[in-house]
């Protein structure tokens, strides 16, 4: 294993060997990638999302490529997090990558479910909590767009465990504070975001979306300026640690969205064009702070000057 010094940091109490993680739903659950990555040189893995019971995701087509990223419908496909515990995490224990594991669900109880049943499961850092669902029960508002509802459902997973929190946001809010702070105030640890972008490709010929649901996230470069603003705008907004995402695809772009006022990142699309992309990052990450005479990555979060 290559040690960085510089990049080595903490997250929510966390040591990580550097601020570059896997971003859910691109590193599948980590360990597939075992044989072409090594899993030692990435900060943290957050592995694709969880749910109480196995989910077979949404029709055909699912992906298109666009200009500058990617729309993607895939929705939320998962083994189940009973499986996940008993087939994926095991492996996972030899690699000294933190693991996050990404929950989501379509009412609190959902949520719920999933993390009392990892409790009991060794080899876990902190819960990434994707917001950006549905609840059921509440009309189908997103969890992701009222703060109400969001800090309702933070506040009653925070009582069921003592690891660290992150709350995941979307970028389809009219503002990010009042999300980000519900985060906080209901015992969030840290905020990541962004998640994707809703969006629509139409194939003009057929006269019918791209995407087999209709709608789709968008991700990839073509989102770094917003997320770029919405994680400085929360960074300002809260006192717990943010998680930056959105189009990372060099360490320069990571060192964006830490002067942004990130302290870590998640790379997420660019490892469908380069596996290695999470750990290649890192070391442009060194390499930036070398040439910027940076003493460590983590002097660079907040330090963005208007």
């Amino acid at each position: 294993m290559v040690s960085l010094p510089r990049l080595a940091t903490t997250l929510c109490g966390i040591p990580l060997l550097n601020p570059v993680l896997a971003a859910s739903g691109t590193f599948a659950y980590g360990i597939e990638f075992a044989d072409i990555v090594d899993l030692n040189l990435i900060g943290g893995i957050v592995v694709k999302g969880l749910s109480r019971e196995p989910i077979d995701g949404n029709k055909p087509p699912r992906l298109w490529e666009t200009a500058s990223g990617m729309i993607n419908s895939i929705g939320l496909q998962n083994i189940g997090v009973r499986e996940f515990i008993r087939t994926k995490l095991p492996p996972l224990a030899k690699y000294q990558t933190k693991i996050f594991a990404n929950v989501f669900g379509y009412a609190p109880d959902d949520y719920c479910e999933v993390i009392r049943a990892l409790e009991d499961a060794a080899g876990i850092a902190a819960y990434e909590l994707n917001v950006s669902c549905p609840n059921t029960k509440h009309g189908g508002i997103f969890f992701s767009s009222d703060p109400a509802l969001l800090g309702m459902l933070v506040g009653e997973i925070r009582k069921l465990t003592k690891r660290p929190l992150i709350v995941k946001l979307s970028p389809n809010v009219a503002k990010i504070e009042p999300v980000a702070k519900a985060a906080e105030d209901a015992g969030a640890d840290a905020i990541s975001l962004v998640n994707t972008v809703i969006s629509l490709a139409i194939d003009a010929r057929a006269r019918k979306p791209r995407i087999g649901a209709g709608f789709g996230g968008l991700s990839g470069p073509a989102i770094k300026p917003i997320a770029l603003r919405l994680v400085h705008e929360a960074s300002k907004a809260v006192k717990i640690p943010v998680i930056g995402l959105g189009g990372i695809a060099t360490g320069e772009d990571a060192a964006e969205f830490l002067i942004a006022g990130a302290s870590a990142v998640e790379v997420g699309t660019a490892t469908f064009w380069d596996p290695e992309a999470p750990a290649r990052i890192a070391r442009e990450l060194d390499r930036f702070c070398e040439e910027e005479k940076v003493a460590r990555a983590a002097d660079l979060t907040a330090t963005l000057q208007f």
